[in-house]
């Protein structure tokens, strides 16, 4: 059973959960052998019916103390462009696209995500772009990210986002 995982870490990204919950998103997901998509929502107001079929499975929650399992059991992770949300992702080796909120101001996530796309760890979009992303994507391209170098990672942050040289 193929699983897709979708995380909004502790804001809201009502855009996202609507854009990967629609019936056409869903449609794509099915089509690339996902049997199950569970979609970790924050404080966001949209929040879609949880539902199980035969071939297929939508979960939904809020927060949990830890992504841990769900990211263990995600064959494909959907994230927000949160710094520790794509580092948790990366550094459990799992194929990560991560749509950027277009309607934040000074979007350094945008910067973040752009970086690590180039290095060949992770696809972008935004929500705009997300399905057809999805169908194009190959995820066997994507290089594995060196875990356990967080200092590496917060250096590169800070070069991103400006505070070093």
């Amino acid at each position: 059973m193929k699983s897709a995982f979708v995380t909004v870490g502790t804001t809201s990204f009502d855009d996202l959960i609507a854009c990967v919950a629609a019936e056409d998103s869903l449609r794509i997901l099915k089509n690339l052998g996902y049997n199950r998509l569970v979609l970790q929502i924050g404080k966001g107001t949209v929040v879609p019916e949880p539902f199980s079929t035969e071939s297929f499975t939508l979960d939904v929650y809020r927060y949990k103390d830890s992504l841990k399992e769900d990211l263990q059991q995600a064959d494909l992770v959907i994230s927000h462009a949160g710094a520790g949300s794509c580092l948790e992702s990366l550094e459990k080796g799992k194929p990560l696209v991560v749509v950027v909120n277009e309607k934040l101001m000074n979007n350094h996530q945008l910067e973040l995500a752009k970086q690590l796309h180039k290095e060949g760890h992770l696809f972008y979009c935004t929500c705009s772009t997300l399905r057809g992303l999805l169908q194009s994507m190959d995820l066997s391209t994507l290089k594995c990210y060196p875990p356990g170098q967080p200092e590496k990672f917060s250096a590169f942050l800070d070069k991103v986002v400006g505070l070093q040289k």
